[in-house]
């Protein structure tokens, strides 16, 4: 993580995967990302994936150097204190984002007359107001139909939550866009954003909804080719897998190396294309998928990634989980962090690296309410005695 957002307090209010990751985005650029759950836990606080003893790795995983308060959200004192603490003055607070349901007490609108600079992001699933959750979005935007094998009948979801990591990094680079205007104009804002639009405008922008309209096409399902373009899998000798991709006229000139000349020369006039033209490449699929994997299957993944990597072709290895995080545990941008309840494991920092700055270390995940004293202290200026009371009437709970 680092120190660019150091002295910026924001509050969050969330749950799952969009709203925790953008606050997470924001505290590994050292802002002091606050986030209040209901004192009975969190909705996501033991979602899977779980260690053996049933603590959440999904938690300590997308709350990363957060703060925790913990707050009987269902009472009338109990809400009064979250609004106090979103609209706390400093002009570097009032910042709030939320994908939590908007009731009379944590609107815009009541927030905004407490603190009408405020700045508030509010995801919803879409725009009027609907659950959603990144896989029934998914499910919308096209792709699970064109995913999976040529001539499969059934959609094929993603396991990836795209559109939540994608609606995470708009509700962060939102928010800091606002907190840039008001720095010059005072104003505040309050930006609504919908999971479905998200995955809208991004598949929009990807021109899938231009070919649509324009082509008047269908996209048809390709297995693991990729659409316009080359890229195939191909397995080893001994059973591992390479992804090898031909996207510029330098990446088939890397082919000469290991298939030879001649085998390109001769797919050429056998499909009547242009292998350095991308569309060349794109209808030549199959005869280039064969040829390749004439040349990688009888050889070792050792060999294979050795001459893949010397002749400069674009490539990558195919990874387990496990293998993944064998990398993890040598990758700088992680480091070994002691997460309370569950143990030493590598934990990621930002993925930045800043030739100006010092990439600190990684701060583990709160426990729920872990900072409840401190925040109503230092951000709300309580007294112990004050304090004691709300925790003595259950008006909060945690450390």
């Amino acid at each position: 993580m680092y120190d660019l957002l150091a002295g910026m307090r924001i509050v969050e209010g969330s749950a799952f995967v969009a709203a925790p990751m953008g606050g997470m985005t924001l505290a590994q650029l050292g802002a002091d990302v606050i986030r209040f759950d209901d004192i009975d836990g969190a909705l996501d606080g033991e979602r899977w994936p779980v260690t053996k003893d049933g603590a959440s790795l999904y938690w300590a995983s997308l709350n990363k150097g957060k703060r925790s308060i913990a707050v009987d959200v269902r009472r009338v004192e109990g809400r009064r204190l979250l609004q106090d603490l979103i609209t706390a003055p400093g002009p570097d607070a009032g910042l709030f984002i939320t994908n939590l349901p908007l009731r009379a007490w944590n609107s815009y609108p009541t927030l905004a007359e407490r603190r009408p600079d405020l700045i508030m992001v509010s995801l919803s699933g879409t725009r009027d107001g609907r659950p959603q959750v990144d896989y029934t979005v998914n499910a919308a935007m096209g792709f699970p139909l064109v995913t999976g094998p040529e001539g499969y009948d059934r959609p094929v979801n993603n396991v990836l939550p795209a559109w939540d990591i994608a609606a995470a990094l708009s509700i962060s680079t939102g928010l800091l866009a606002a907190e840039r205007r008001r720095s010059r104009t005072g104003a505040g804002s309050w930006m609504r954003l919908s999971l479905y639009d998200v995955a809208l405008a991004a598949t929009a922008a990807l021109g899938y909804v231009a070919e649509a309209v324009v082509n008047a096409d269908e996209r048809p399902r390709l297995g693991n080719h990729i659409f316009g373009t080359f890229g195939h899998d191909f397995r080893t000798s001994d059973g591992r897998h390479v992804m090898v991709c031909l996207f510029t006229s330098r990446h088939v000139t890397a082919l000469h190396d290991l298939i030879g000349g001649e085998t390109l020369a001769a797919i050429e006039a056998a499909e009547g294309v242009d292998l350095m033209d991308e569309a060349g490449r794109y209808r030549a699929r199959g005869a280039l998928q064969a040829a390749l994997a004439a040349w990688i299957e009888p050889r070792c993944f050792a060999e294979v990634a050795a001459a893949l990597d010397r002749t400069g072709a674009l490539w990558g290895p195919y990874q387990s989980f496990a293998e993944l995080a064998a990398e993890a545990a040598r990758h700088p941008m992680f480091a070994p962090v002691e997460q309370p309840g569950i143990g030493v494991y590598p934990i990621a920092g930002a993925p930045f690296d800043i030739a100006e700055l010092t990439r600190l270390e990684p701060k583990p995940s709160p426990h729920l309410g872990q900072h409840t004293d401190e925040i109503l202290s230092g951000v709300l200026g309580m007294a112990d005695i004050e304090i004691a009371r709300l925790r003595d009437d259950k008006i909060v709970a945690g450390r």
